[in-house]
């Protein structure tokens, strides 16, 4: 980390890069370079990948200090900051293929690190097995861009590519193919749609794995791949076209499957793609600089959250036990806020940073991505424009459930007849509270969840199994086991991620009045291999940055305000629902009944995760299953069939043929002369007639 900040300042200061190479394989027709490549865009990586690697380290340590794999955890984290440190620093593409593979495999270990659960060994192999489909597209673009240039260097990749299309020397969609095919792999690698279902599923791996590898750095290398390969995609405006595309899709469909999750860090994991979407769509429409500025405040930001979740499930286990799916279940929360204030201050700060709250560092970020957008086209400034304000709301029902209301978990004092209050809300604002001799009544419909209807959230099939009693006796007296702040080595790296949070947009902010002028990022992005350097230097004053800002917080304060009223205290919500209910029964009854249908259509399909997975599996698993049954049919029935049958029929003719030879040798000349005789006979009737 102290290397990276050290090369960052010279680089600000002086804008150099410095590449070193040295021989490692060398043929007639063939040579391989490796070194390293230090410029801005690998000096930025370098310091988020050791700045949050170094914290996540310091909070593992008390995190992971009950864990019998302790050792193995900290050898596979450094491992994996190795392998991303080598791929950020690398010269070529071939390099870069190889510690990208590594990052993969470090991932594969982390996120089955606790590979007796077999949710977890499913999804260390779903992340595998996808990301084997954009590697090997990776693969495949870094094989034709050989065979077509002749090179692997980028500096010389990217100078015969750009000769070879202004020149017409190679055929367009072989380009395109080339350059789509490297595309694939940072689609697979950085989540972004189709290939993003393994990222929710690899919240199974511990928490300070889904703070450094979900948040800041295994995700952001399909990121960094895509601006590095910004001057070859740039000549190429379908490629363009596509990553806008891919990026704009992404961000919507994150933001939508965020809105019902239960789960904290599934929640968590898809607000992070719905903001890589904004990251890629950025580079899509040539805005290189906010890419990077939005990629460097969202890495701190959703580290924060991810570590904060952290502390939030270490909270809630002495009430729930170890069990991830009640532990991370915000079903079972709520008024944690007397109980872990600090974890709670810093959780907002993450929150209100990732809607875009001013000053926090996202604001500053996605707000010139949302103005570049609407410079490039109006049609995707509207979709990135509509998802800001998703994400104002399903971030802060995050904090809400989390956070506000009472504690959705049963006590009961067992020295009074008197029971306490269980209070259960539902996903979506439906609160009910029980007094009902330890018994939590949850209604279940056909294991269907619905939007703002009479029933409440399922937890379980058995929900009682949901209630845990914790009463002790000490010195004649009850007491209990509340929620507990964590300890200091867990809330420092909170701390030190706050100001991080606070204080990282002030890198990008650039007024040309002289009132402020820090825009270290520009400074930073002067010098670079990439030649194309879109929004590098753009100044704006006072008047105009305000005026853009002005919607796009009114828009997150918007879903703030929607998101408080669905969420809000749990005894405050109750008017505001009456209030809701009363203005709905006004509503006529057709009106009323197709507004239900939608919304328990919007709900199952977050609920549900877009039927994605669903998806996947009847039409590729079981399609895949399928055509294997019909090639292995095809195979023993036909093509083996054919062999088997013509030996069993070989069998019975040598059978049947062996009874009709009486063993004398005048019978068989006698038959073969006839025979010769015939076919003589018939070959002079054709020749002569």
């Amino acid at each position: 980390m102290g290397f990276s900040y050290n090369l960052a300042i010279k680089q600000i200061n002086g804008s150099f890069i410095y590449q070193y190479l040295w021989s490692w394989t060398i043929n007639i027709d063939f040579s391989l370079e490796f070194g390293y490549l230090i410029d801005p865009l690998s000096s930025i990586m370098s310091i988020l990948i050791t700045t949050i690697g170094i914290i996540v380290l310091m909070y593992s340590d008390n995190y992971m200090s009950y864990d019998q794999g302790y050792l193995r955890f900290f050898a596979y984290m450094s491992f994996f900051n190795t392998s991303m440190l080598g791929l950020v620093t690398s010269s070529n593409l071939i390099q870069i293929h190889i510690f990208w593979e590594l990052v993969g495999m470090c991932s594969y270990l982390l996120i089955g690190f606790w590979s007796t659960r077999p949710l977890a060994g499913s999804a260390c192999q779903k992340a595998f097995v996808i990301n084997r489909v954009g590697d090997f597209g990776l693969l495949l673009g870094i094989l034709g861009l050989y065979w077509t240039t002749g090179s692997l260097e980028f500096r010389d990749l990217f100078e015969i590519v750009n000769n070879l299309i202004y020149n017409n020397e190679v055929h367009f969609l072989f380009a395109i193919l080339c350059a789509s095919l490297l595309f694939l792999g940072a689609v697979a690698k950085s989540a972004q749609f189709p290939l993003h279902v393994w990222l929710p599923d690899a919240m199974e791996g511990p928490t300070p794995i889904s703070a450094l590898i979900h948040a800041a750095t295994m995700v952001a290398a399909g990121i960094f791949l895509v601006v590095r390969l910004f001057p070859l995609f740039i000549v190429i405006p379908y490629v363009m076209n596509l990553i806008s595309l891919i990026g704009i899709v992404t961000l919507l469909l994150g933001a939508t499957l965020a809105l019902a999750q239960g789960d904290i860090k599934r929640s968590l994991a898809y607000s992070t793609m719905s903001q890589l979407g904004y990251i890629m769509l950025a580079p899509g429409i040539g805005s290189y600089r906010a890419a990077l500025f939005h990629l460097i405040t969202h890495a701190y930001s959703k580290a924060l959250l991810f570590l904060g979740s952290g502390s939030i499930i270490n909270s809630m286990e002495p009430i729930v036990g170890y069990s991830p799916d009640k532990s991370q279940n915000m079903v079972l929360m709520g008024g944690l806020t007397k109980y872990v204030p600090i974890t709670r201050t810093t959780f907002l700060l993450g929150t209100l940073s990732l809607c875009g709250i001013p000053p926090l560092a996202c604001f500053w970020s996605k707000d010139e991505i949302l103005i570049d957008s609407w410079l490039y086209s109006p049609i995707l400034a509207i979709i990135a424009y509509f998802t800001a304000g998703l994400t104002a709301f399903y971030m802060f029902r995050v904090y809400l459930l989390t956070f506000n209301g009472c504690l959705r978990v049963h006590f009961q004092n067992y020295s009074s007849t008197k029971n306490s209050s269980f209070c259960s809300i539902s996903l979506w604002g439906k609160e009910v509270c029980q007094r009902d001799n330890q018994h939590l009544l949850l209604s279940q419909i056909n294991n269907k969840v619905f939007l703002f209807s009479k029933y409440t959230y399922k937890i379980y099939d058995n929900v009682i199994n949901r209630i845990r009693y914790f009463p002790t006796y000490f010195r004649n007296k009850y007491t209990y086991m509340y929620p507990h702040e964590s300890d200091n080595t867990v809330l420092f790296p909170l701390l030190v991620l706050v100001v991080f949070t606070l204080l990282i947009g002030l890198i990008g902010i650039n007024f040309d009045q002289g009132v402020i002028n820090f825009d270290i990022l520009s400074k930073w992005l002067t010098t670079s291999t990439n030649p194309f350097h879109s929004n590098a230097n753009n100044s704006v004053d006072w008047y105009e940055s305000l005026t853009n800002a002005i919607f796009s917080v009114s828009i997150a304060l918007f879903g703030l305000f929607i998101a408080s009223i669905f969420y809000g205290s749990i005894y405050s919500s109750f008017q505001n629902l009456n209030l809701i209910n009363s203005f709905v029964k006004k509503v006529p009854k057709p009106k009323r009944i197709l507004l239900d249908e939608i919304k328990n259509v919007i709900y199952n399909w977050s609920y549900n995760d877009g039927y994605i997975d669903i998806c996947y599996t009847r039409v590729l698993t079981l399609g895949i299953r399928g055509a294997a049954k019909l090639t292995q049919f095809f195979d023993r029935r036909i093509i083996d069939g054919i062999t088997n049958r013509i030996g069993v029929a070989s069998f019975f003719i040598g059978e049947g043929i062996k009874y009709i030879g009486g063993g004398r040798i005048s019978s068989y000349l006698f038959l073969y002369l006839s025979y010769v005789s015939i076919f003589l006979l018939i070959f002079l009737f054709f020749n002569f007639f």
